[in-house]
């Protein structure tokens, strides 16, 4: 999904830790653009604007318009980042050009609507196995997320990425019969019981054994002193 929104970027001459730190103090980030045929460019961003594309409904699949100092001003993704799990802070960042005419690999969310049948009529579970698609699109046609009714499923039914409604120019990436969604039945509360119970009954024969040893025993015992009293 494409957004009016413009990032705006500085070239960088110099790279390494020691530029890195120096970005950080003026409260920018390191960062890199590149594809659509088009050089690699080093650039210094803002990384609180582009922390609120992340966190934005879209994500990172918000498309939006870099403009570059002194550069171009070409639309763009983001496409992998780096941030300080401790501080919270966009550390690195890549940035990908865009050719709007070309279609995208890009992975979508899933999300499932509705109250299964199979939960509601047959106290069944239900289990949600698979949270993202991936398709192909152009760009301007990349959803927010999908929607799967799951109304109708019952215990021993699923929906699958072939099942999701794909329109424009969407094509399907993933395994058509990747399960999304299934309704599976309740395990009985009463099975660990029936087990601990079972388990009582099979070693219950074992004390007859232990019984029976201990009459042996006594009656060595006991026949020890006729065999001195031969003797």
């Amino acid at each position: 999904m494409s957004e009016e929104i413009t990032i705006n970027a500085e070239p960088r001459e110099s790279r390494g830790k020691n530029e890195a730190r120096r970005l950080r103090v003026k409260g920018l980030a390191p960062g890199v653009l590149y594809g659509a045929n088009g050089p690699s460019v080093a650039l210094a961003v803002n990384p609180k604007e582009l922390t609120r594309i992340l966190n934005s409904r879209t994500g990172h699949n918000t498309i939006f318009t870099l403009a570059v100092q002194g550069g171009e001003a070409t639309p763009a993704m983001i496409v992998d980042w780096q941030a300080d799990p401790v501080r919270d802070v966009m550390l690195h960042v890549d940035l990908k050009r865009i050719d709007l005419s070309k279609r995208i690999e890009i992975k979508v969310p899933v999300r499932t609507s509705g109250e299964p049948k199979g939960v509601k009529l047959q106290g069944g579970l239900l289990e949600v196995i698979s949270r993202e698609v991936e398709i192909e699109c152009l760009p301007n046609e990349i959803p927010e997320y999908f929607t799967v009714d799951v109304t109708e499923l019952m215990i021993g039914q699923n929906l699958r990425a072939s099942d999701i409604a794909l329109s424009g120019s969407m094509t399907l990436l993933s395994a058509p019969d990747q399960v999304i969604a299934h309704v599976v039945a309740m395990k009985a509360e009463e099975e660990p019981a029936a087990a601990a119970e079972g388990a009582v009954e099979a070693a219950a024969p074992a004390e007859p054994e232990v019984i029976k040893k201990g009459k042996k025993e006594e009656e060595e015992v006991a026949g020890e002193p006729e065999k001195g009293k031969k003797k």
